[in-house]
């Protein structure tokens, strides 16, 4: 007989639902805090309203798993409730760069840059949701955002340590400026603090989804989490909660987080073939501004499904972009189906990829996922790496290994760490080849 205190099954279930749902909340906004506080990765602290610049390409030993080093990466976290903010970005010459807009449910709702707005320089006013003011003269179009704090994720190509100077010169030209005078906040809203520690998640998803509101639909869609009382509002409910409550509570966010981590498990493909998701990020039903692509082919059909797929990306590949933008495929094992060991020698032999910007092979040490040190202190292979030798037919053969072939090949070596490996291949602005799924990447071959 279950004891007096055991909640409900379908209560601890809404806890679950609740978790996944909210989860990418918590997530980007507990990230935020620590952007503003102690800085993430390679940026350092930093308030809001400013940008952030990462001044140095990915290293070795870096602590941030399968990080590219073919971009430089710049962050802003937009707090608008103070009124628009006007972004200026430089004329970059043509080089490839993306700023990527994700509201505070790590929705992508806008892209500025070379693949949706091109490489001229100019400005943009984003503003909050609701503001109905006038566009000033001067700015090449407005952003709406769909909540009052954003994050703005930018990439710029970086074509090796000699580029890297280029990169930084334009960094600095990326600004921000308030457009009118108004208040704006220096913190994000506070949960209460009194709550305890087992229930923060649930009191940051209480307190937080009252103050960034989903789209409408999705505000439908939390009105069944009330018998959890994450709907009320004023003094926090889980400072002297029901035990029942704080039993379903507690269960469901471990049966959530369960969940999430099992949708999450890296998928193996068999015979060697490369795994690629063009739609991982299709989760934005509602919100399509500037350099989106506002279509069925790009939304996830079940919209409680997407809950999950949300989830799920915010925990393995946070601030990801949209498939049309930019694409990576992986792999760990060869066409044999044996795992990729640095003891061997491979190679990979495959036409030029279908991207419109720029295409890269990167190793990393498994499973932590890590650039390594080799010899030549080179970790990736691309379209913009010089000096390779491709065969008449303008094909490449890249070949992976610890022992440098000999010439002519040399030119095309990607030094392997020791153990196992993974490689990954990302394509900026893929073509509509890699969309749709008909060019195949060619497995890796054991030389």
């Amino acid at each position: 007989m279950a004891a007096a205190s055991d909640p409900p099954e379908e209560l601890v279930a809404l806890a679950a639902e609740a978790y996944v749902y909210g989860y990418p909340l918590v997530f980007d906004l507990s990230t935020t805090e620590d952007f503003m506080q102690v800085g993430v990765g390679p940026l350092a602290p930093t308030p809001f309203n400013h940008f952030a610049h990462s001044g140095r390409r990915a290293a070795p030993g870096t602590h941030c798993a399968s990080v590219g080093d073919d971009t430089l990466c710049s962050v802003a976290q937009l707090d608008l409730s103070g009124g628009p903010i006007r972004l200026h970005v430089p004329d970059t010459d043509g080089a490839y760069h993306v700023l990527q807009f994700v509201d505070t449910w790590t929705n992508n709702f806008a892209y500025v840059g070379s693949r949706a707005t091109g490489t001229d320089g100019g400005d943009w006013l984003v503003v909050p949701p609701g503001w109905a003011g006038s566009e000033p003269g001067g700015v090449r179009g407005v952003i709406d955002a769909p909540t009052s704090m954003v994050s703005v994720v930018g990439r710029i190509a970086c074509d090796g340590p000699d580029d890297v100077e280029r990169v930084r010169a334009l960094q600095k030209q990326f600004t921000l400026t308030h457009l009118e005078p108004g208040t704006h906040r220096t913190g994000l809203p506070a949960p209460d603090t009194d709550v305890p520690g087992q229930l923060r998640f649930f009191e940051q998803l209480r307190v937080w989804m009252a103050d960034f509101p989903p789209a409408a639909a999705d505000c439908a869609y939390q009105d069944r989490f009330q018998p959890l009382e994450l709907l009320e509002e004023g003094p926090s409910p889980y400072v002297s909660a029901d035990p029942v409550l704080v039993r379903a509570l507690v269960e469901g966010m471990e049966r959530g987080r369960a969940r999430v981590a099992e949708a999450g498990r890296p998928v193996v493909a068999d015979g060697g073939r490369w795994v690629m998701d063009p739609h991982r990020f299709d989760y934005n039903l509602d919100r399509f501004g500037v350099g989106t692509i506002d279509s069925p082919e790009w939304k996830m059909a079940d919209r409680e499904a997407s809950y999950l797929v949300r989830a799920v990306a915010a925990r393995t590949a946070p601030w990801g972009a949209h498939g049309y933008e930019a694409v990576s495929a992986h792999t760990t094992h060869d066409a044999d189906g044996h795992r990729l060991n640095g003891a061997h020698s491979y190679v990979l032999r495959f036409a030029q990829p279908p991207a419109g910007a720029f295409w890269s092979l990167t190793v990393y040490d498994a499973p932590d996922g890590r650039l390594v040190e080799g010899p030549t202190g080179r970790h990736t292979i691309g379209d913009r790496t010089p000096g390779l030798v491709r065969a008449d037919d303008g094909s490449l053969t890249v070949h992976l290994g610890k022992e440098r072939p000999a010439d002519p090949a040399a030119a095309n070596w990607l030094p392997a760490p020791d153990g196992d490996l993974r490689l990954v291949l990302r394509l900026y602005a893929p073509g509509r080849a890699v969309l749709d799924g008909s060019y195949e990447i060619p497995a890796v071959e054991r030389s």
